[in-house]
């Protein structure tokens, strides 16, 4: 298996030198340093590396750290002895006798089994960078921050760093299915080949797993939250075993999600009861045989009695009851459980914003310590902007793991660039007032608030087999942005967007002001010219892509726009304070007080809480009608303002990109263009108001826009 992940490792190498700006590298371009003065100093302060130790983790972390320094240096480093200053050493206390020798052990204690420390100090009386680890992952892991700096050209004549991850589980779910269509992926097919797989390994599978593995994440769910139980059959689970045994060195360990009707549908049980004796027998089973071809298997992720899929619920029993039948079969081998609060039922008469709080709340304190109940990071569905789910902070006996989208169902798919960092900072530096002031929900999900040892966090991934992986260049931010704030979620936007743009286009400042601006406003951008002021699933029926507040009459209601936004001619909002659905009920009473009156309430929740009138006056002194008009608007004026920005780094970017995001750029303002017109005409049916003089007027009418179609929007796969 080492050799495989070496000549793996190699194939990166080549693939970026046949088409070096391609995207494929993502933010492992190792390409020569091109400032002179930074080249010459690390030259001055890098002559030679010892790596001690030989386990699988090791050699891919000489591998990394070899080719990424001939490619930043422009000459090969040399392993060598303590003969010479300028010595990157690197090691455990366990197996390198030269760190043992440095009394690092009180330092050690703190960063854990997968933190690290990087220092600049001196060994046998020579200049060295030392970095020293507990466990070999943190070697890998410490190499790969110390290569950031390098590739960002920071200083390193002083270095004393200290890192350790803040989220035990920092796992990406693919949503892939077994005939490799990838529900809401937006950039090609499934990069899993189980056709080819067990005895093809694509080379593409170790590049995924140093890209992850340089931004700390540490699993990886394989299949989609829509089960097939044909995963768990011993042919499936052979190819499962292949990308265990290649991820491992990585310090990724895999997942599958359970299809909880498994027992009936491949075991040929006449049920799936989670109290029925046969049935936790046969998972029981199915736990030892998956352990024993993969000793580190993670766990299973469950979505159960949601959007159709089977639970425990068909038999009357509990979600505890279900996760904890789970959690009881791969408990022995130090497996885990994820089971999803994503839950709710179009025949269930109440907000649905409510439902998953409802069924989750009562069962706080009834699962097994080995179970995690993954909650996504708003109430609704993954949308621009959305305020946080009320079950943080509601279930302190019980850990949560929060799931981010990183794949853009909502936000224009891999055609829009919106940087969604901001977003994910947004909802973890919200306060949950659980526990009082500061309460926040990167403090409920870390484990720190309610002293769980358990914690993780979860996005559904954005990768597919495009040869830039993500569709979008600037895609690639978004999957960078989550392993980072997984591992340390005080890091800020403006840093990670700075750390990425240095890595992947340019430490140019000419082009990295100019880009991070863009970045860092896209998100605000995006909402303004999609769902401004609390407005919410307005997206077009079933594939999500573009305008469609008209939505109605389907057979759920509440997969419809009107649903959701209430339109009328008083107002429009959906009210859920205590005259309406009453779902701020859900929230701490600081929350409930604050958004309760439309006085107090931030504007850009506005209508997710209230059912406001359309002549409402607004802070700005403007109707609702005239605000909206104008944040329809403004979204536009700033998508040319993006464009207009990027024209201006064509001399610091390569060609390909500049011209590949360029485009894509018009397309987006072509469309925030289709979303204001189609958006603004539906609701003035109801406002009975002109849009005010002085902003461009829609030039089709309403019927033109509701013809339009999507019948290949990609990522919707089957219908399940």
């Amino acid at each position: 298996m080492k050799k495989i992940s070496i000549l793996l490792f190699f194939s990166f190498a080549l693939q970026a030198e046949l088409k070096a700006e391609d995207g494929y590298r993502l933010w492992l371009r190792y390409d020569k340093i091109s400032d002179p003065q930074k080249l010459s100093e690390y030259k001055r302060l890098i002559h030679g590396c010892i790596i001690e130790g030989n386990s699988s983790t090791i050699q891919v972390t000489k591998n990394e750290l070899s080719i990424a320094l001939k490619g930043l240096l422009g000459y090969d480093i040399p392993s060598s002895s303590l003969s010479t200053d300028g010595l990157i050493i690197a090691g455990t206390i366990s197996s390198s006798p030269l760190i043992a020798s440095l009394k690092l052990e009180d330092a050690l204690k703190k960063v854990g089994d997968e933190g690290f420390i990087i220092r600049s100090m001196i060994v046998a009386g020579k200049k060295a960078i030392v970095i020293a680890a507990n466990k070999d992952i943190g070697i890998l892991y410490g190499t790969f921050n110390f290569l950031r700096v390098i590739q960002t050209q920071q200083d390193i004549k002083q270095l004393a760093i200290e890192s350790s991850p803040k989220i035990k589980l920092r796992v990406l779910n693919h949503w892939d299915n077994l005939d490799r269509t990838v529900e809401r992926g937006y950039a090609g097919f499934s990069l899993w080949d189980w056709h080819k797989l067990p005895d093809y390994i694509d080379p593409r599978y170790s590049d995924y797993a140093r890209a992850n593995a340089s931004i700390g994440i540490n699993g990886t769910v394989l299949t989609n939250v829509n089960a097939n139980a044909l995963i768990l059959t011993p042919d499936y689970l052979k190819k499962v075993t292949a990308l265990a045994d290649l991820f491992r060195p990585y310090g990724i360990r895999v997942y599958l999600t359970a299809r909880f009707s498994a027992p009936i549908e491949m075991g040929g049980l006449k049920t799936a009861d989670p109290l029925d004796p046969l049935v936790k027998q046969w998972w029981k089973e199915r736990a030892k045989e998956i352990y024993e071809l993969i000793p580190d298997f993670g766990g299973f992720v469950v979505k159960a009695n949601s959007e159709g899929q089977p639970g425990p619920q068909n038999y009357g029993r509990s979600h505890a009851d279900g996760a904890n039948m789970l959690a009881e079969a791969v408990q022995p081998f130090g497996g885990v459980v994820i089971w999803r609060a994503f839950v709710y039922d179009n025949n269930v008469p109440d907000d649905r914003a409510k439902q998953a709080f409802t069924e989750f709340k009562p069962l706080d304190g009834t699962f097994n310590s080995n179970v995690l109940v993954q909650v996504k990071n708003g109430a609704i569905d993954f949308q621009p902007r959305e305020p946080f789910h009320p079950l943080f902070g509601a279930m302190p006996k019980t850990p949560l793991m929060i799931e981010f989208q990183i794949t853009q169902e909502y936000l224009g798919f891999s055609t829009h660039l919106v940087y969604l960092s901001t977003l994910f900072k947004e909802t973890l530096e919200s306060d949950t007032y659980s526990k009082g002031a500061g309460s926040t929900v990167a403090k409920v999900i870390d484990g720190t608030l309610d002293r769980h040892q358990l914690s993780g966090m979860a996005g559904v991934a954005n990768i597919g087999t495009d040869r830039n992986w993500c569709g979008h260049p600037f895609g690639q931010a978004n999957w960078y942005s989550f392993g980072r704030l997984a591992w340390d979620h005080e890091l800020s936007a403006d840093q990670i967007a700075d750390e990425w743009i240095r890595m992947t286009f340019s430490n140019n400042t000419t082009a990295i002001q100019p880009i991070k601006s863009i970045m860092l406003a896209s998100r605000d951008i995006a909402v303004s010219y999609m769902t401004p002021l609390g407005l919410h699933h307005i997206m077009a029926w079933d594939h999500h892509y573009g305008p469609g507040p008209w939505i109605k009459d389907k057979p759920r209601r509440d997969w419809t726009s009107v649903y959701y936004h209430k339109a009328d001619s008083l107002g429009v909002g959906f009210d859920r304070t205590s005259s309406g659905s009453n779902a701020l009920a859900q929230y701490a009473p600081e929350i409930q007080n604050r958004y309760g009156s439309t006085e107090t309430c931030p504007e850009k929740y506005l209508l997710w809480f209230h059912h406001v009138s359309w002549k409402f006056k607004m802070k700005s002194g403007k109707s609702l009608w005239d605000e909206l008009c104008y944040h329809y608007s403004n979204g536009v004026d700033s998508m040319r303002w993006m464009r207009n920005t990027w024209n201006t780094v064509s001399s610091s970017v390569d060609e390909d990109r500049f011209k590949q995001v360029g485009t894509l750029l018009a397309i987006q303002e072509n469309e925030a263009i289709w979303w204001r017109n189609a958006c603004l005409l539906y609701f003035q049916t109801f406002s009975h108001m002109p849009i005010p003089t002085g902003l461009t007027l829609p030039d089709k009418t309403l019927d033109y826009y509701k013809k339009i179609e999507h019948p290949f929007a990609p990522g919707i796969g089957p219908k399940w």
